[in-house]
């Protein structure tokens, strides 16, 4: 078939048909390979919805895979459970999480426990 003696509009009829083509073998090969998984599956006492952990195989099967959405990034709850406190100066305290503040810096550079600040 030489491609350049088409006109234009049996070119996109041939790429209709090709696209379809492809389309079908690719359903075809899919659930080929589920049927051929399930059956190792069976082999080994497990369903295939065991192995992958999934409820509905053909389902699965049935719909294209779709690019992965990257989650976004969660932002850390607030905290405002003090669990220690500054001796010097009660109003400021410390959840434990993130930088210890330099009250505690310097507590603990005396060689005092941090627990001796625990609320």
């Amino acid at each position: 078939m030489e491609l350049g003696n088409l006109s234009l509009t049996e070119l996109r009829r041939l790429q209709s048909k090709v696209e379809t083509e492809i389309r079908r073998r690719s359903d075809t090969a899919r659930r080929d390979l589920i049927k051929r998984m399930q059956k190792m599956a069976a082999e080994q006492g497990l369903s295939l919805d065991d192995v992958l952990g999934t409820s509905s195989t053909e389902k699965a099967a049935a719909k294209p895979a779709k690019a992965a959405k990257t989650p976004k990034a969660k932002k850390p709850a607030k905290v405002s459970v003090v669990k220690y406190r500054n001796p010097a100066n009660p109003d400021q305290g410390w959840s434990g999480r993130g930088r210890k503040p330099q009250w505690a810096l310097d507590w603990l550079a005396q060689g005092k426990s941090i627990e001796e600040l625990a609320v």
